[in-house]
């Protein structure tokens, strides 16, 4: 997701305003089971411990194949207070665990200080990604070019569909000659979920609790379902409708290009209403100057000059500053840095828009990164994708209808995986419902960019036991990236405490605005 634009995007915002700155100026096999020997840990770096754990390639097979899992841990800072140990994925999916472990200590962290007091924190790379051999289906030329990739914004998919299809020929050749058909088909969230509970035992803990965040709340989901039995506590945060993911991928690509849509739509609105003292852009009609500088940045580049440290310089065109545009005002946090880099492009100043698209590390839709490459082997194996190419074409008209400006972006979007080179043969279909697990806390985002709000209540009413915590405002994610200490507090008492607020509980943050940071920064 996050997928998904990943919750690490809401967090990455804190950051990209600083740079910005600067710039401007089925009953699962139990691996309890099988025999697991107990990790041994190494330190790593300030207050984290490395270690690895193997697990095995399919849990349905017999033979000994097996990847090892990289895992760090955080112990906690109060050990006399320790409650247990808490496990995160936070999305993606690719997005690496044990990056943001490095951050944990940080003002702007995952966790509060009272969880970290409490929980020792276990940070895993699933299989596939990051340092557990990350999946690569691309040379460093190939990446290159992909980076340097000629799109047109008014084109579903940025390119004519011929070669779009080869460009997909060509990725998913890529990664079944980088690595086996039979690693591509094990990367599925069934045998995430199984290898998570492989690193509970080698880790000797009876039960974990669970955050997860984006495509991280399916790994949550998955988890509760196939050990509930194991399960302390589960919080998702900015979940994903399990039956669009696993049943029709096309719909879900659809529904995300939709919600990034309206936040797009809520920026826009926002500048209006603010009048054009306090947003200059467009004079007042904002979204008739986006749409008239994104065509003049089409038909005329700006050369953009690298800047240290920041941007590698190039140029902008009009595809480039559509996808900064949809990334920058899916995060309340970067609006005034998006309303910032608008003026500047339309001054013939494209450095802060093109930094911002350089930014975009992950996203649902085709953007040229590493990050790309095991986010689409992720869901290519969870996925049952249609092979016809025209399903992706009716697809891909729906989606520009409902979508004016994104749908572009999100058309063709699953193309690689109607391509993909290794079939999951044995993918779980049964529902998430985390039967027998304890109630799980649910949280929804109103303006969520990657998680539309309706698949919070979808996923509430899916699971056996839960309660949905609805949060206001723009941003995918919600714990300790929305300014807001409502939703602050609920994660750390469903937590801590296991307590959960009342099923319906809104929490309302302070609004965003386009020309000035949020009151106070997300702590």
């Amino acid at each position: 997701m996050p997928l998904l634009g990943s919750s690490p995007a809401s967090r990455f915002g804190t950051a990209l305003v600083t740079a910005a700155l600067l710039l401007t100026g089925c009953t699962a096999t139990s691996p309890a089971e099988r025999k697991t020997t107990p990790i041994t840990w190494s330190p790593c770096g300030t207050a984290l411990e490395c270690g690895t754990v193997p697990v095995p390639l399919e849990y349905t097979e017999s033979d000994d194949k097996q990847i090892a899992l990289t895992v760090m841990r955080h112990p906690a800072t109060d050990p006399a207070q320790r409650i247990g140990t808490l496990f995160f994925n936070p999305g993606g999916p690719g997005y690496p665990a044990t990056e943001l472990m490095k951050t944990l200590d940080s003002p702007t962290g995952m966790f509060s200080p009272d969880v970290l007091a409490r929980f020792d924190i276990i940070g895993v790379d699933p299989r596939g990604v990051g340092r557990s051999s990350g999946v690569r289906c691309l040379t460093d030329d190939q990446r290159a070019d992909a980076v340097a990739a000629d799109f047109d914004p008014a084109i579903p998919g940025g390119k004519p569909l011929p070669r779009l299809l080869a460009d997909a020929t060509a990725f998913t050749r890529g990664c079944a000659d980088h690595q086996s058909r039979a690693f591509l088909a094990s990367l599925s969230t069934d045998n995430v979920a199984r290898d998570l509970d492989q690193v509970r035992a080698a880790i000797g803990e009876e039960q974990i609790s669970f955050y997860g965040t984006s495509y991280g709340t399916v790994v949550g989901r998955m988890y509760a379902t196939l050990f509930p039995d194991r399960v302390r506590q589960v919080v998702l945060d900015a979940p994903v409708d399990t039956g669009r993911w696993f049943g029709d991928p096309l719909a879900f690509l659809n529904e995300v290009a939709v919600a990034s849509e309206r936040t797009l739509d809520a920026w826009l609105a926002t500048c209006r209403a603010e009048g054009v003292r306090v947003c200059p852009f467009g004079d007042g009609n904002p979204g008739a100057a986006l749409d008239t500088l994104l065509t003049r940045l089409e038909a005329k580049p700006l050369p953009v000059k690298p800047v240290a440290g920041l941007t590698p310089g190039g140029t902008l065109d009009g595809a480039r500053a559509l996808e900064a545009v949809r990334a920058a005002a899916g995060a309340a946090v970067t609006w005034p840095v998006l309303t910032a880099a608008l003026l500047g492009a339309q001054r013939g100043d494209g450095a802060l828009l093109h930094f911002l698209w350089t930014a975009v590390t992950l996203s649902p839709f085709p953007v040229p990164t590493a990050l790309n490459e095991v986010h689409t082997a992720v869901r290519c194996a969870d996925w049952n994708t249609p092979a016809d190419v025209a399903a992706h074409t009716a697809a891909a008209r729906d989606v520009v209808e409902q979508a004016k400006r994104v749908g572009t972006r999100a058309a063709y979007s699953a193309l690689n995986c109607a391509r993909w080179p290794a079939p999951n043969t044995d993918r779980f279909t049964a529902p998430l419902t985390g039967a027998g697990a304890p109630p799980t806390l649910v949280i929804g985002g109103r303006l969520d960019p990657a998680t539309p709000y309706h698949w919070a209540v979808a996923t509430t009413a899916t699971l056996e036991s839960a309660v949905l915590l609805t949060r206001e405002g723009v941003g995918h994610g919600s714990y300790r990236t929305s300014n807001s200490p409502c939703v602050d507090s609920a994660v750390d008492a469903a937590l801590i405490s296991r307590a959960l607020p009342a099923d319906g509980t809104v929490c309302t943050p302070d609004a965003p605005a386009t020309t000035k940071p949020l009151a106070t920064p997300p702590r």
